[in-house]
């Protein structure tokens, strides 16, 4: 009990010293936060905000985001990657004002249904959305309960973690508990070797250049800059095998995020 003690008030310390800020931080309303959290998303907190501020700009609330044209979205989402999630964020707006009248649920259970938002996502947003003491588990935070109650250990699994973090979460304040470690977090990465390694389930991401990812990537943003493009166009803008190329088109097309017509032109669904 004196160790959890002892780490809340190190946590919070932490914070008031070394708090980061973030305009999203200083909104409480849900559909800000989910734009963000979509953003944040496997993307570096820097790149994120100007586009953050420019996205919201375009379209700031679910209605907006609904009612625009899957390219529209794309070309303002262009420079964070992983266009996935910018489908999936405007898929998500139409369910909510479709099912749930413009307004986005509270309950975890409910949030992990729609488009893009798993279980990490769901209680970050309950936390910082609505201020609800959810417990949740993303990379920051893991960070913090390896590096402070596991350090000699290896492998450790969330299971081991997820009662410390139970039993830690500030439940007058959760949001800013959760900001707290994620801020202490990005500073044990930036001075020790990450000590999520130490997680069983740490996995070292893939290299981006050369890879499918990248060159998924490269054809939407082709076809979203110019709308309506040949298959030959596409092939000649993308460096790489010609077979591995149109296997990647073809997945796109199955994915319904690019359409093609009977005369082997392409346009954003």
């Amino acid at each position: 009990m004196e160790q959890i003690t002892a780490f809340k008030q190190f946590i919070w310390y932490f914070y008031e010293q070394n708090k980061r800020d973030f305009a999203w931080r200083h909104v409480d309303n849900p559909y800000f936060v989910l734009v963000s959290e979509i953003m944040l998303q496997q993307t570096q907190t820097q790149r994120v905000i100007t586009k953050y501020e420019k996205f919201i700009a375009a379209f700031p609330n679910f209605e907006s985001l609904a009612a625009a044209s899957l390219r529209d979205v794309l070309l303002v989402w262009q420079g964070l990657g992983y266009y996935r999630r910018a489908r999936f964020l405007y898929q998500l707006a139409h369910i909510v004002v479709n099912d749930h009248g413009g307004v986005l649920p509270q309950d975890p259970k409910i949030l992990q249904t729609l488009p893009g938002i798993g279980p990490n996502t769901a209680g970050s947003m309950c936390a910082f959305a609505f201020n609800k003491p959810v417990i949740f588990i993303e990379t920051n935070i893991r960070t913090v309960f390896i590096d402070s109650f596991f350090r000699d250990q290896e492998s450790v699994n969330d299971k081991e973690l997820l009662p410390l973090i139970a039993s830690t979460v500030d439940h007058d304040n959760p949001r800013e508990w959760y900001y707290a470690l994620m801020d202490y977090g990005v500073f044990l990465k930036s001075r020790k070797i990450n000590p999520s390694r130490k997680s069983a389930h740490y996995n070292k991401q893939s290299k981006f250049d050369g890879s499918d990812r990248q060159i998924r990537a490269k054809i939407v943003k082709f076809i979203t800059e110019h709308e309506n493009v040949s298959h030959h166009d596409v092939l000649s803008m993308v460096d790489g095998d010609v077979k591995r190329v149109e296997k990647i088109i073809d997945k796109l097309v199955a994915e319904d995020f690019i359409k093609k017509s009977i005369n082997n032109m392409y346009t954003i669904m």
